[in-house]
């Protein structure tokens, strides 16, 4: 959500910042909506002033024992007028709110332009790419072909976009989810929780999957949505909330499952893992001091780059461009893992800062130390740390072997009864 004080007082740079994400200009719009509100309201002031003061001579006059008839129906008058232009102003404070709520938070000004992917920025690479003496095949094939990963069972359950994973594979799942958990909170200071896997439609406007991303999310038949990433329940914490500056940052992780329809993904990674209707993530979550969140962003995306490098897969950074990065960001890296099946480079990981635009819709304010009255928005952040069904995909294609079967990296074995190896028999 944008400040509409923000708007009036510079609407030619907010329009620019628009341009950079390749939308049109909007300040037209907002501040005519803005000033029919704002007209309503100071008339509807004046009127109140007016009527008050003519409710006091209804009141001498009476007193006096005189005729108050003619201003007993100026003041009716008055309360009719009132009533319409109380309307009036909410309408147009809604229209305001409906717009402003469907205009995506403007780039930071290190964001480089760019329209699409094409445009987006490598910030690092780690790690080297394996030399295979084998040509490597996609995670699905080897899945498959060890018996462990199964689709077709999936779809006669629930349709497309599903996949039943048995025995090792299973337990890799959980695995590296306990993996990560005690990474984020032993080295990384994240606190753990278990958030509700259904939220309300105040929520899922507070992160900004509503009202413009709908039909991206499942929704229950009392009206629920099942949650799309832990950031939406995670992140609202601090709704309606007026945190201590002394408290701040908060740093969240969970392990969920994430739930998201995939609309408009027709014909795109239809086999394998890569996208699914039904994944599980473990998701970072920071409210932060507006003076400290680009500090904490980059804290952030360290933390979930240090889970790959325990792995020992080879990624890069991608600082994204106006043009790719999600509604609510302001900034946004994206790291990519190795795909060696793939030959390619695939997002892992979305970390991102929010500043104060998710704040602002979900009301999470802190009181500066000292300040007994006044507060801010404070900035939030998210990020994945992993997705679970990826770092399975970018395990199984890295330590592939010619035999098919899969060597577990060495920071999981604990996690895995001390074994080394997946294969057919495992």
């Amino acid at each position: 959500m944008h400040d509409i004080r923000t708007i009036r007082d510079d609407a030619a740079a907010f329009d620019r910042a628009l341009a950079r994400r390749g939308l049109p200009a909007r300040s037209a719009e907002l501040l005519a909506l803005d000033a029919e509100r704002r007209a309503s309201q100071q008339r509807l002031n004046d009127l109140q002033a007016k009527r008050n003061e003519l409710s006091g001579q209804v009141g001498r006059a009476k007193s006096k024992g005189e005729d108050a008839s003619a201003l007993m129906a100026e003041v009716a008058r008055l309360k009719d007028e009132m009533t319409a232009l109380e309307t009036r102003a909410a309408e147009a404070g809604a229209a305001l709110d409906r717009v402003l709520a469907e205009i995506p938070n403007l780039p930071a000004a290190e964001v480089p332009e760019g329209r699409d992917e094409h445009g987006n920025k490598e910030a690092r690479r780690w790690g080297d790419q394996r030399n295979f003496s084998f040509a490597p095949k996609q995670h699905f094939e080897i899945g498959e072909a060890l018996g462990l990963m199964d689709f077709e069972t999936a779809a006669k359950i629930a349709g497309a976009r599903f996949v039943l994973l048995r025995g090792p594979l299973a337990r890799l799942e959980r695995a590296l989810a306990s993996f990560m958990l005690d990474l984020h909170t032993g080295q990384f200071g994240y606190t753990e929780m278990v958030p509700p896997y259904l939220v309300r439609d105040e929520a899922a406007y507070g992160t900004g999957q509503l009202p413009k991303f709908a039909e991206d999310l499942f929704r229950t038949t009392d009206g629920r949505w099942l949650i799309p990433t832990a950031e939406v329940p995670l992140t609202n914490i601090a709704a309606d909330a007026i945190l201590e500056e002394a408290a701040l940052p908060l740093r969240f992780t969970a392990y969920s499952p994430c739930f998201r329809s995939e609309a408009g993904a027709a014909g795109k990674d239809t086999r394998g893992m890569i996208r699914q209707h039904q994944f599980s993530k473990v998701e970072l979550v920071s409210i932060a001091h507006p003076d400290h969140s680009d500090a904490e962003h980059e804290r952030m995306t360290s933390c979930a780059e240090e889970v790959l490098k325990r792995l020992g897969l080879p990624y890069r950074v991608m600082l994204l461009c106006s043009g790719d990065m999600g509604f609510s960001a302001r900034k946004t890296y994206d790291i990519e893992v190795w795909l060696p099946g793939q030959g390619a480079y695939r997002e892992i990981s979305s970390c991102s800062n929010c500043g104060d635009f998710q704040a602002r819709r979900m009301k999470g304010r802190f009181r500066p130390t000292g300040d007994k009255k006044g507060t801010r928005f404070v900035h939030t952040l998210n990020g994945s740390g992993l997705a679970i069904g990826r770092t399975m995909v970018a395990i199984i294609e890295n330590y592939q072997e010619q035999d098919g079967s899969v060597r577990i990296p060495e920071a999981l074995r604990p996690y895995m009864n001390g074994a080394e190896t997946i294969a057919r028999n495992g």
